[in-house]
């Protein structure tokens, strides 16, 4: 639990200097099967509608997404 995360060091704007979270990733290509493309995992209608369902109701549903409007236009 106590793993040291890379951090590299910056100067802000005035001159300050901070540390920052440097790379997380692992580096390297994804393998043949670790490419996630939900057309081809996916191989049911019914299972594909409710996917497309689940991840458009950020875009499209009234109590979702960072910018909601307090008075509806």
């Amino acid at each position: 639990m106590a793993e040291k995360y890379p951090t590299i060091k910056k100067k802000l704007f005035n001159g300050k200097e901070v540390e920052i979270l440097g790379e997380l990733y692992e580096p390297g290509e994804p393998q043949v099967g670790e490419r996630y493309d939900w057309r081809d995992r996916l191989v049911e209608k019914e299972t594909k509608l409710k996917y497309l369902r689940n991840a458009l109701r950020y875009w499209y549903g009234e109590s979702y997404g960072s910018e909601k409007r307090k008075n509806p236009a």
